[in-house]
C-alpha cells in the first residue's frame, strides 16, 4: 500500500482494475440467472437450496447483480451497490455455500467469498478517479 500511497496513479489503476473485475463478474452471473438459466429456473433452483422466499430473490438477486455489477464497471453509485453486492454474497455463503467448505468444485464458498471481499473493498475504497461518481456534484468518489 506504501506504493500506492506515493503513487496516486497506482492507486487509481487498482481501484479501477478491481472494479471492472468485479462488477463484470457480478453482471456476468445476473445475466446468467436471467437469460441462461431463466427466472423460473433460477428461481426453483434458490427453493431447492433452501432460500427462503425464492420466488422474491430470485428475482430481486438477478437484477441487483446485473444492475450492481454494470453500477461498480461505470463507477455508478458505486459505494452503494458494492455494499449491496456484499451483502448479497455473504447470504448466498451463508445460506447455500458454507456447508459445502471451501472449494467451489464441490460447492463450496471460494468464488462467493473472493466476490464479497472484492465488494467489501470497492465500499471501503470507493469508485476511484475513473468512474461516473466522481462527476457526480456532491458526491465523493474517493
Amino acid at each position: 500500500m506504501d506504493s500506492a500511497i506515493k503513487n496516486p496513479a497506482l492507486a487509481t489503476a487498482a481501484q479501477t482494475i478491481l472494479r471492472v473485475v468485479i462488477g463484470f463478474l457480478f453482471a456476468a452471473h445476473g445475466w446468467q440467472k436471467y437469460f441462461q438459466f431463466t427466472l423460473d429456473g433460477t428461481t426453483a433452483a434458490f427453493g431447492q437450496m433452501g432460500i427462503p422466499a425464492a420466488g422474491l430473490v430470485a428475482p430481486v438477486v438477478a437484477t441487483l447483480e446485473i444492475v450492481g455489477g454494470i453500477a461498480l464497471i461505470l463507477g455508478v453509485l458505486t459505494r452503494i451497490f458494492a455494499v449491496l453486492l456484499t451483502a448479497n454474497m455473504l447470504g448466498a455463503i451463508f445460506l447455500v455455500h458454507i456447508s459445502a467448505g471451501v472449494f467451489v468444485e464441490a460447492g463450496g464458498y471460494e468464488l462467493v467469498l473472493a466476490l464479497a471481499a472484492g465488494a467489501a473493498a470497492i465500499a471501503l475504497l470507493g469508485a476511484g478517479r475513473i468512474s461516473v461518481d466522481r462527476f457526480i456534484p456532491g458526491r465523493i468518489a474517493a
